[in-house]
């Protein structure tokens, strides 16, 4: 009795002590250190992987929570598309535009594409890409003729029976040529990629010259926004330089002009992520279609991106970029200077033309050489 009345008395007083030893441990220990925060970049693309895995979760048709929570969504989601949920990367800005994801979708495997040009570009343009549409055979030219392929990327014309027509209200090249001569009237664009009438010009031999002079080769590069490829079939025809031209379809088969000129096109958004390796191209140049319609977030990703995929000492050059020029003092200048290039052309001018007099526009025309090393 004795003994089991002394152990009862430590257990009761090792139980005080220890809680009295907690109490003080509690009282005294210095406050965590605040976390820094979280940047804004890294937000936006945990939001993206979270949206994705929640959609593929909820689309899934192996869970019982798919087919129960949401029945209703997944009952009208195209087979072709669950399958291609499993085996490739389907962008999360695709399930924004659920509806027309699931129009472009509905076909049959193994047989004939449904020929929806404008849907495909409206997914594409929504940053819906790559395109998950792979099991079927796209349509082509019902009488296209190979012969009359050009071989000069300077051809007399490009051959109309190359292109389907079907979309567009010009049914020909010479129609296309009278009514947007900035884009397929082809030596007209050639001259104005050529000549020196402003500040806001660089002529494609200065800039050859500026790269010679800097001991920087220039073989590889991309024209962002090329409309029908015209840089770089001057590019190709008199310096033998390898360009990819990125564009779009939009009210013309700019992607076709391209091509029938001998060069690459590629039918990538602004959004994209550039298919190309790290640091292997000496020149991207982003033409007009790059401007303060771009939302700043993706414009900021996007050259990020040219950033990765320049080499040390090559060159980005913004070719007549336009916006207000209040917003490219604040905004679109030290977006640009964040990323730590040598100027070696920077000319602001003002936009001229009527919208460019009314909301207080600017042109800015910039030659950019990125250090040789980080």
């Amino acid at each position: 009795m004795g003994l089991n009345f002394l152990l009862l008395i430590a257990m009761v007083a090792t139980n005080i002590l220890s809680l009295y030893h907690l109490s003080t441990t509690v009282q005294h220990s210095p406050k965590p250190p605040v976390p820094p925060p979280v940047p804004d970049h890294l937000i936006r693309q945990l939001n993206t992987i979270r949206a994705t895995i929640s959609h593929l979760t909820r689309h899934n048709p192996s869970t019982s929570t798919s087919t129960t929570a949401a029945a209703k969504p997944t009952s009208t989601v195209p087979q072709d598309l669950l399958l291609h949920s499993q085996i490739g990367p389907i962008a999360s800005s695709c399930h924004n535009h659920p509806d027309l994801l699931h129009r472009y979708m509905n076909y049959t495997p193994f047989s004939m594409c449904p020929y929806d040009p404008d849907l495909q570009e409206s997914l594409i343009l929504n940053g819906c890409h790559p395109l998950p549409r792979r099991r079927c055979f796209s349509k082509t030219p019902s009488k296209p003729s190979s012969s009359s392929l050009p071989l000069n990327p300077f051809p007399t014309s490009l051959p109309d029976s190359s292109v389907i027509w079907n979309k567009y209200s010009c049914k020909s090249f010479d129609c296309l040529s009278k009514n947007n001569p900035i884009g397929f009237d082809l030596n007209a664009q050639r001259a104005s990629l050529l000549k020196y009438s402003s500040e806001l010009d660089l002529p494609i031999n200065q800039f050859m010259q500026l790269a010679k002079s800097a001991n920087s080769p220039i073989r590889l590069g991309i024209d962002i926004g090329g409309g029908t490829g015209t840089f770089a079939a001057i590019m190709k025809k008199f310096y033998n330089v390898t360009m990819l031209t990125t564009t779009m379809n939009v009210n013309a088969p700019y992607n076709e002009a391209v091509a029938l000129r001998g060069l690459v096109p590629l039918h990538v958004p602004l959004q994209q992520r550039l298919p190309v390796f790290d640091g292997t191209v000496d020149l991207v140049r982003c033409g007009r279609a790059v401007n303060r319609w771009i939302p700043t977030a993706v414009m900021e990703f996007m050259f990020y991106d040219v950033d990765r995929v320049l080499r040390g000492g090559g060159y980005l050059w913004v070719d007549r970029f336009f916006s207000k020029g209040v917003d490219l003092e604040k905004v679109y200048g030290p977006l640009i200077g964040k990323l730590g290039y040598k100027k070696v052309k920077w000319a602001v001018a003002n936009k001229t033309d009527p919208s460019g007099l009314k909301h207080g526009e600017v042109y800015l025309t910039a030659l950019l050489q990125k250090p040789t090393s980080r």
